[in-house]
């Protein structure tokens, strides 16, 4: 039975209250046990794919992101058919169940381009494709005059498996208009989530905290994400991780709060508890390693996290904010081990292999 059918669903106000001022260890041990009542069985999971970012032209120019490029600029690029199914062949090689490939909001690059995409990958390699962010789908559809359906129906028949939940940041508008005031608003980013989720598709929901937003918002964000959660069961899983601050325009331009620090290990912790907490209806948590690094990683295993995220044989857009963090296989496996679990290998649907 779920907690809301029990009647013991964390409220908004229980969830701040717990987010500012409970007590930390308490936070893991009752985050560590609605785990356990989810995930009974002795394993943790993990998995391994390739983050393949296939343009980092943009129009968007988030002020929390280092990634992107304008066009013209030396450093921008669009990797070339070539360059991309090299890096698939490898990623496959290496063991990779699935490719998470994402880009830019950039014009240039239509919804031809995207499904010519797909169906290369699908042709050419027996792999889960987990592309395109709500932004990007959003982009795409505006661009090319169609509704969010038509645009996700047409990239799904070319080969399109599961979305990822990239560019939700904090999905309250405030925030929004002072760190990403291009992209699409969190009523859009939701409907991209929710017609997705009608199609059959299924998706997973991400957070970026610790730059401009309140644990207020953090916490709408957390009800927005379990609402809707509730009305269509297509979330997967939930990976939150700290703002990197690290070349972009954001730290530059002097537009964080006045004494601001970034996330600490303690501060990551208790906002993955509380989130396993208040999001008692998406089965999988994600521990993230890449910005915390692997010892907080294995922390969190014990503070609501069920499953150690992947290998990352590349991740480019965290890293271009100067974190870079490293993880082979058997590194994974030790960690979950060390932790107390058995280590099992998973793909994007969150089946174990």
């Amino acid at each position: 039975m779920s907690q809301a059918a029990q009647g013991t669903r964390l409220s908004p106000e229980e969830g701040l209250r717990l987010l500012e001022s409970g007590d930390l260890l308490d936070l893991g041990r009752r985050a560590e046990t609605l785990t356990r009542r989810l995930h009974p069985e002795p394993w943790r999971t993990w998995a391994i794919d390739r983050n393949i970012n296939f343009s980092n032209l943009c129009d968007c120019r988030c002020r929390f992101c280092a990634f992107w490029r304008a066009p013209g600029d030396p450093e921008a690029y669009v990797l070339s058919d070539a360059e991309l199914e090299a890096k698939v062949r490898e990623a496959v090689g290496l063991g990779a169940t699935h490719i998470l490939a994402q880009g830019g909001l950039c014009g240039k690059l239509g919804l031809a381009y995207y499904e010519d995409l797909l169906r290369k990958l699908k042709s050419n390699f027996d792999i889960l494709l987990h592309c395109f962010s709500p932004p990007e789908i959003h982009f795409l559809a505006r661009r090319e005059g169609l509704p969010i359906r038509t645009a996700l129906e047409r990239l799904r028949a070319a080969g399109l498996d599961s979305l990822p939940g990239g560019g939700a940041e904090i999905l309250v508008d405030r925030v929004r208009r002072l760190v990403s005031p291009r992209k699409c608003t969190a009523g859009e980013w939701l409907a991209v989530m929710r017609e997705a989720h009608a199609l059959g598709l299924r998706t997973t929901a991400t957070m970026v905290f610790g730059h401009v937003e309140t644990p207020a918002e953090r916490i709408e964000h957390l009800r927005v994400l379990r609402d809707l959660q509730d009305a269509t069961g297509g979330f997967l899983a939930f990976i939150a991780w700290p703002f990197q601050a690290a070349n972009t325009a954001l730290a530059r331009e002097g537009g964080l709060p006045a004494g601001w620090r970034p996330v600490g290990g303690a501060e990551y912790l208790r906002m993955l508890a509380v989130a396993r907490l208040f999001l008692d209806n998406i089965p999988n948590v994600q521990a993230s390693w890449v910005t915390m690094g692997t010892k907080i990683g294995q922390v969190a295993l014990r503070f609501g996290a069920n499953d150690l995220g992947t290998t990352m044989i590349e991740e480019n857009v965290v890293a271009a904010a100067g974190c870079v963090h490293r993880a082979s296989p058997d590194l994974l496996q030790r960690l979950i081990e060390g932790a107390g679990f058995e280590a099992r290998r998973r793909n994007s649907r969150y089946e174990t292999l």
